[in-house]
């Protein structure tokens, strides 16, 4: 007699990642014609650590080649701006042995250029990164302190523990 066994580690990680597709990269009322997404809760959902969001414009794009033959994982960049609460880039920024210094965002989408905000100086710390992302997933986080924004480049961003899905 053979036994049923569960999905294994493979199977599991392709419902995850399927979720996150899902969660991504849905057409929600809150997305433009070009895909950029205004909505706030499925980020804050995933970076617990920034607190409330507003005035976000991210993207959730599927990675890979479309034509792929080879079934398996998709891939997901969660990629945007969002502004976080007054004064907590400066919270963040100043917690000590996180060595943020100054960096600029590179690979940006073109459909999210015009939302970068102007004059921006933007920091980064990797050590905040590593701690956001609990290095289950890769993400880069780049704050500029003079107007609390946030810009994110991450790859399957997990939701936090607790956050729901």
């Amino acid at each position: 007699m053979v036994g049923l066994a569960g999905p294994g580690r493979r199977g599991a990680l392709a419902l995850g990642l399927a979720t996150v597709l899902v969660a991504c990269t849905s057409t929600a009322k809150s997305a433009d014609g070009n895909g950029v997404r205004t909505d706030s809760e499925p980020l804050e959902r995933r970076f617990v650590a920034l607190g409330p969001l507003s005035g976000a414009h991210w993207l959730g794009v599927v990675l890979g080649t479309p034509d792929s033959r080879v079934p398996g994982p998709t891939d997901v960049r969660v990629v945007g701006f969002a502004r976080l609460r007054a004064g907590a880039v400066a919270s963040i920024v100043g917690a000590t042995r996180r060595g943020f210094r100054s960096a600029k965002p590179d690979q940006l989408p073109s459909t999210l250029v015009q939302f970068m905000p102007k004059k921006a100086r933007w920091v980064r710390s990797e050590s905040f990164d590593r701690q956001v992302t609990g290095e289950t997933y890769s993400g880069m986080f780049y704050f500029d302190p003079g107007a609390d924004w946030v810009y994110f480049d991450t790859v399957n961003p997990s939701v936090a523990s607790g956050a729901g899905t």
